[in-house]
């Protein structure tokens, strides 16, 4: 039985060794890239509602419908307020009140850039740096 020499094997562990780091440099971004399942482009998750309707809300503003934005994110703010009065034990503001909160912060200075609007619409950079806010605190909850 022949058994190989030096010269093959050190070339193999180091490539095995090269393989494995690389594995395990890469092991962080997978885990941070959690593909959440849709239906129907919504995202299915215990927020998916929330951010498909913060994505209508958005959009509508940026085609310069300021009222249907505005009708969108008050029945926004009546479908979170329900979720959390009649969630039960379920509800975000039992399970996780800090998050809750941050939560309901956010979505509230998204929202009133849009519904709190009288004569003219608001600026666009405020609009989009609280709509990116409310659905980074959205991710919080998934």
């Amino acid at each position: 039985m022949t058994f190989p020499s030096h010269g093959t094997i050190r070339p193999l562990l180091t490539l095995v060794f090269v393989f494995l780091a690389a594995c395990t440099a890469a092991a962080p971004a997978f885990a941070q890239e959690k593909k959440v399942a849709q239906q129907n482009g919504v995202d299915n998750s215990k927020m998916g509602a929330y951010r498909a309707l913060a994505q209508h809300i958005y959009a509508d503003f940026q085609k310069g419908d300021l009222a249907a934005a505005a009708l969108m994110a008050k029945a926004l703010e009546r479908v979170w307020d329900k979720a959390e009065d009649y969630g039960g034990d379920t509800a975000l503001a039992k399970t996780n009140h800090g998050l809750f909160e941050q939560i309901d912060k956010a979505m509230d200075e998204f929202l009133s850039l849009i519904t709190d609007a009288k004569s003219k619409p608001p600026d666009p950079a405020k609009v989009k740096a609280a709509y990116t806010a409310y659905l980074e605190k959205l991710k919080l909850a998934d």
